[in-house]
């Protein structure tokens, strides 16, 4: 069968999509992955084709804020994010997936939740489609309104109908465990399927001390978009302050050498394979991306999440909500507090219960492989 999968071209939109994307490769399905340039030299290794695709997020924002202020471009304008995610590319998407589906002729087009673009384009073909999530649906009602607004725009366009749902009303491949998703997502989505979140990341080799560490080990990222020197170094001064080691990823977004000096029980590398790291910690302090949540849900142990932007406060709030972690927002993160709430969760004991609970759940979710399997029921 011939199934092509397309995401945004960022590591939060697109490693969520490969353990399936891989999985299903391996059962002798050939696939094709639409998604930006960068992500040509990850997929090759899999025996996956790369063919590049649609708009790059930066480019798409500076479409959109082109005439403003350097101030007001930096704003957070719901309108112009809105904007860039219901129409600019979705709208680059369809165009550039329309000549790809009419030459691959898939049996099958997988594209995620932020990526409607690569769904209309299967609708106009008449291919069957699947949406898979990144995460926890994320529901800003004021952003989540304009997007809709504008990908019914973008699908009158193209003689198509949208449903009022960014999944395009396709059936929804879900990474997110049922405890912690959105319980209103979970009473009206009838066509959901059910996908154990499986970490992805670069091959890469992990320092020794971190796979024979006696001290506690705290995993310190903001991932890979919202990275910010000033809130990394307040959490590696409050981190440092206890007898824990502590391994800092900082992401493409901080020079890890803008840290400065660093205490002896810090050590900070440009990148970590985290998919690799994740096992092998006692506590994940981040940013609340997805992938670093749900990556830590399946290893079972605290997080404390400072949030930065988008879905991150969200995740912040179901973590806290759910017993698993806390989190510190703006202002509030010092080295001080996050040296008292990093203690506290190393300490909780009802903390890491929950934790170990979620990461059963996870485990009980069909993995990858066994839903790779029924792919050929869906097209």
């Amino acid at each position: 069968m011939r199934i092509l999968f397309s995401s945004l071209g960022s590591h939060g939109h697109t490693y969520p999509l490969l353990p399936l994307a891989i999985a299903a490769r391996e059962l002798g399905h050939e696939i094709t992955y639409v998604t930006a340039p960068a992500f040509a030299d990850t997929l090759r290794p899999h025996g996956i084709e790369h063919v590049t695709g649609g708009l790059d997020m930066r480019t798409a924002f500076e479409s959109v804020n082109a005439g403003l202020e350097a101030r007001q471009a930096r704003d957070f304008d719901p309108d112009r994010i809105a904007q860039v995610f219901g129409s600019v590319l979705p709208r680059r998407f369809a165009a550039d997936l329309a000549p790809i589906i009419a030459d691959r002729k898939p049996d099958l087009v997988v594209h995620e939740v932020g990526n409607p673009g690569a769904g209309l384009a299967a609708k106009v073909a008449g291919v069957p489609a699947l949406c898979h999530g990144f995460g926890r649906i994320w529901r800003a009602d004021e952003l989540s309104d304009a997007a809709r607004r504008h990908l019914g725009e973008v699908a009158a366009d193209l003689g198509v109908d949208a449903p009022d749902d960014l999944t395009l009303g396709n059936p929804y491949l879900d990474i997110c465990p049922p405890s912690v998703q959105d319980a209103a997502f979970l009473a009206g989505k009838a066509d959901r399927i059910p996908l154990r979140p499986v970490p992805f990341a670069e091959p890469g080799e992990l320092p020794r001390w971190v796979l024979d560490h006696d001290e506690p080990l705290v995993y310190l990222t903001l991932g890979t978009a919202f990275g910010r020197v000033d809130v990394l170094r307040a959490a590696v001064d409050g981190l440092a302050a206890l007898d824990v080691k502590v391994l800092v990823a900082a992401g493409p977004a901080v020079e890890a050498e803008a840290l400065g000096a660093l205490p002896d029980n810090v050590v900070a590398r440009q990148w970590v394979p985290q998919a690799d790291v994740l096992p092998h910690v006692d506590l994940v302090v981040h940013h609340g991306g997805s992938g670093t949540t749900l990556g830590t849900y399946g290893v079972g142990v605290p997080q404390l999440l400072l949030p930065q932007g988008a879905d991150q406060f969200s995740n912040a709030e179901v973590v806290v909500e759910a017993g698993l972690g806390d989190r510190l927002l703006g202002d509030d993160v010092t080295p001080e507090a996050v040296t008292a709430k990093a203690r506290h969760l190393l300490a909780d004991e009802s903390v890491r219960a929950a934790a170990r609970a979620i990461a059963d759940e996870v485990a009980a979710m069909p993995s990858p492989q066994d839903v790779a399997r029924t792919l050929p029921d869906r097209a």
